[in-house]
């Protein structure tokens, strides 16, 4: 048996709608991909999920046991971030590889323990679930930046708003409570997952955010409503980062970068990346289809899992917690209001 051919056993820790809509057709396209055991928050659906998607697997009712088992090669964590770094921490320990969902962890502590335990067992493969936003034009993007397109960038302008959060009488989502999203805010991660592969690191933030409805069906909202962030990246290049969960008639996400030279802009919602020159108007650039990359995050996975010599899928745990650093920052430059050196 060749090594793309060999069967691979999965634990699912999680079960939620990413893994249902996304991970799983993915996986099922994998030849000798096994889903063995899974658990979730409850064992009725963790069988339920069985039932409509892995009537192979056996539903299990403690993580623990999934994490541990002679059964599972390969541990997909789908729960929120705040459990991300124990299971994970546990499942390297028993030689188990792991992936896990995005954002990397519930803080910066929690990630960095995530990745030390990846660098004491380098031999297993761990990878965090990467951001399908600008995933098609990005290779472009970066080429263009390379060849001095729009000359030397020194201004970027990004929003990622949407009216999600607006209704008051909605319950609180988990992504607006810090016992269970941890640090992450908005799309705040996501983008600066993106940024930091087409422009380099952040190294200093200054930030302002709020919660707009404090309290929804006797929950408290701890997790800013909207948050207006600036950067400094390593090249120089200053950013306007502003991200919104109550904003009304939203514009689409977008990113500018303008440059001594020109702009690029990126529409994240269609993929169309423009590029003007100076004293000309943009213009919708295509993608050439060998820079175009599509979602292939769960056969990158795989393959790495069965070949030593094929690459590892990003983002890494390194990779993840640059945007954890970050992410991190911003939450000091708030309680600070001024600005934060990302370390």
């Amino acid at each position: 048996m060749t090594a793309t051919e060999q069967p691979i056993r999965i634990g699912i820790i999680g079960a939620g709608g990413i893994v249902k809509s996304r991970h799983m057709p993915g996986l099922r396209a994998i030849p000798n991909v096994q889903i063995t055991q899974v658990t979730n928050r409850s064992l009725e659906s963790a069988e339920a999920f069985c039932r409509e998607f892995a009537p192979e697997a056996k539903a299990v009712e403690r993580w623990e046991e999934v994490a541990s088992s002679d059964e599972v090669d390969v541990v997909w964590i789908g729960t929120h971030p705040y459990m991300h770094a124990e299971m994970t921490c546990y499942a390297l320990q028993h030689g188990k590889h792991v992936f896990t969902q995005a954002r990397m962890a519930a803080s910066l502590p929690e990630a960095n323990q995530m990745w030390e335990a990846s660098m004491r067992y380098p031999e297993l493969v761990t990878a965090i679930c990467p951001a399908p936003q600008g995933m098609h034009g990005g290779e472009l993007v970066k080429k263009l930046l390379a060849e001095g397109a729009i000359g030397t960038p020194h201004q970027v302008l990004l929003h990622s708003f949407n009216d999600a959060w607006l209704d008051a009488a909605k319950p609180a989502h988990w992504r607006q409570q810090s016992d269970l999203s941890g640090i992450q805010i908005l799309t705040l991660g996501i983008y600066t997952e993106v940024l930091q592969q087409w422009l380099g690191h952040i190294l200093e933030v200054e930030a302002r955010g709020n919660v707009v409805i404090p309290e929804r069906a006797g929950v408290e909202v701890d997790i800013p409503d909207f948050v207006h962030v600036m950067a400094k990246f390593r090249s120089g290049i200053e950013a306007t980062m502003l991200f919104s969960g109550v904003a009304a008639h939203a514009p689409t996400d977008k990113l500018w970068i303008f440059g001594s030279e020109g702009t690029l802009s990126y529409d994240f919602a269609t993929d169309d990346l423009q590029l003007g020159k100076r004293g000309g108007k943009l213009e919708s650039v295509p993608v050439p289809t060998e820079l175009q990359r599509s979602w292939t995050v769960e056969r990158d996975f795989i393959a790495a899992v069965r070949d030593p010599k094929a690459p590892r899928p990003r983002p890494d745990f390194g990779e993840g917690m640059n945007y954890m650093r970050v992410v991190h920052g911003v939450w000091q430059a708030m309680d600070a209001q001024a600005a934060v050196r990302v370390v």
